[in-house]
């Protein structure tokens, strides 16, 4: 995605007389009705822009794009949000079958696991909830020794038993109602989460959105996975760039709660700069050229 820097035409005009002087005539200031429009055609072209480069652009104070965002908030345009104005939230309740998600970014969610398998060290206790980015960890968790896995994925369940090394590790399956994700979810999913421990749980989202944290369009999957955020000493969630700006049915956590979050650099410079500071840690995972250009294929 574009980076959300922007640049408008205009400023100064420059004219030359008969005698060849120049003289230059400052444009006069745009009105407010001027600047929202420019500040919605942005929005129409990037997901986010920010005060800063809106202020640059435009010539006038940050202050000055501050108002005109929230005027533009009040009128149900846009979305105010910390720094800057993203386009109205995509409200998403469909919640997509594990196969049919599985087929999307494969080389985003490749990176995402590589970047998130950095962090865990041997003799680990780590919670693992559904989703295709945290089944694409599961697959590489047999490099680590001794680790203990609590997960409610039948996907990285499998996975991890048909990789599992002769070293001890070992399996916890929440057990629960099964979803269309894969995941098992509900009261006796939640109960056992509830009872266990983990230096770790890694959690895959369906959206990410800088009010309402992270989002899930199953309401019983969303309390199974707040568990597990209550469960862990660190929640480290797995989201490639086409998770945020999205808001589902129900809220499992809220950002503050969120450790560190790792996504794709196939993130708009601008949204990465709205959502970092209001998560302890961003962390952009690398995806190698040749396979960046392959990724698109998939959308």
């Amino acid at each position: 995605m574009d980076v959300a820097t922007v640049y408008f035409t205009g400023g100064s005009t420059v004219e030359r007389s008969n005698s060849g002087a120049e003289q230059q005539w400052r444009e006069p200031v745009m009105l407010a009705p001027e600047r929202q429009s420019r500040i919605l055609k942005e929005l129409q072209r990037y997901e986010a822009v920010r005060v800063t480069d809106l202020a640059a652009a435009l010539g006038v104070s940050e202050m000055t794009v501050r108002r005109d965002i929230e005027a533009l908030d009040g009128k149900g345009m846009l979305r105010k949000i910390h720094g800057g104005a993203t386009r109205l939230t995509r409200l998403s309740a469909v919640e997509p079958g594990f196969a049919s998600n599985s087929d999307l970014r494969p080389e985003a969610k490749e990176a995402i696991a590589q970047e998130a398998l950095a962090l865990v060290k041997p003799g680990m206790t780590l919670a693992l909830t559904g989703g295709t980015t945290t089944y694409r960890l599961a697959t590489l968790l047999n490099r680590v020794e001794g680790l203990t896995v609590i997960t409610n994925s039948l996907k990285a369940a499998e996975a991890l038993y048909q990789l599992q090394p002769a070293d001890g590790s070992k399996v916890i399956i929440t057990g629960g109602e099964r979803t269309p994700s894969e995941a098992l979810v509900g009261p006796v999913a939640s109960a056992a989460i509830r009872c266990l421990n983990a230096d770790i749980c890694f959690m895959g989202v369906h959206g990410i959105d800088a009010r309402r944290g992270l989002t899930s369009p199953n309401l019983v999957e969303a309390q199974t996975n707040s568990a597990f955020t209550a469960s862990a000493e660190r929640l480290v969630v797995l989201a490639d760039h086409s998770k945020f700006n999205v808001r589902s049915l129900a809220s499992v956590a809220e950002l503050s709660d969120v450790d560190t979050l790792i996504t794709d650099d196939g993130v708009s410079a601008a949204t990465a700069a709205i959502f970092r500071p209001l998560v302890r840690t961003l962390r952009l995972a690398v995806i190698p050229p040749s396979r960046a250009s392959s990724d698109w294929s998939a959308l």
